[in-house]
């Protein structure tokens, strides 16, 4: 059997590179395109609760709420109001059992019946979120992410979500929880 010469092998290897980088081209003006377009959104007003029992972390009821809320408004949440109880020596003591109050506006599609003055124009926004990532959370974090799936999945415009929280107990380690996916955030964030 004849073998290929070179220059139709390397034609060929040619002609495939270029294929599949026009290919990851498409799919990165895709992207941008996605990411420059907004839709019409209104915020919605929520009240939720959730327990936190970790074995592996304490929280003061103070630390607690501060968390809680960096996370909210990390998933785009406004005005996140939250208070954190069942510190028995105080708000500054640490408790592995603390009962959390939320209260915060977050942006779902716009309805027909949406007055016009409170449409907002969001865009759906990438996150990635674990021990490292962003620069206020940590390998101590698993269980407090798990007890707020819920109510962050209740809660939130989300999409193509991937939601992992493998936290053992008593052990802390970078890889226990990764939750990443799109979020529907005001486009005004996007501008500044």
């Amino acid at each position: 059997m004849k073998q290929p010469s070179r220059w139709i092998t390397s034609a060929l290897l040619a002609g495939l590179a270029l294929g599949a980088a026009a290919g990851q081209a498409a799919d990165t003006a895709a992207a941008a395109t996605a990411a420059t377009s907004t839709e019409a959104s209104a915020w919605q007003h929520h009240k939720a609760k959730f327990d936190y029992f970790g074995f592996t972390s304490a929280y003061s009821c103070d630390g607690l709420e501060g968390k809680v809320g960096q996370i909210l408004k990390f998933f785009g949440a406004r005005d996140p109001k939250v208070q954190a109880s069942g510190c028995p020596r105080g708000p500054d003591s640490l408790s592995h059992s603390v009962w959390v109050n939320v209260e915060f506006d977050t942006l779902a599609a716009a309805s027909v019946e949406t007055p016009a003055g409170e449409v907002v124009q969001a865009r759906w926004t990438p996150f990635k979120l674990n021990a490292q990532r962003p620069f206020f959370m940590g390998a101590g974090d698993c269980e407090l992410i798990d007890r707020m799936k819920p109510m962050l999945l209740a809660n939130f415009s989300l999409r193509n979500l991937s939601y992992d929280a493998s936290c053992t107990p008593y052990e802390e380690t970078f890889a226990d929880f990764r939750v990443n996916g799109e979020v529907l955030k005001s486009a005004a964030e996007h501008a500044g």
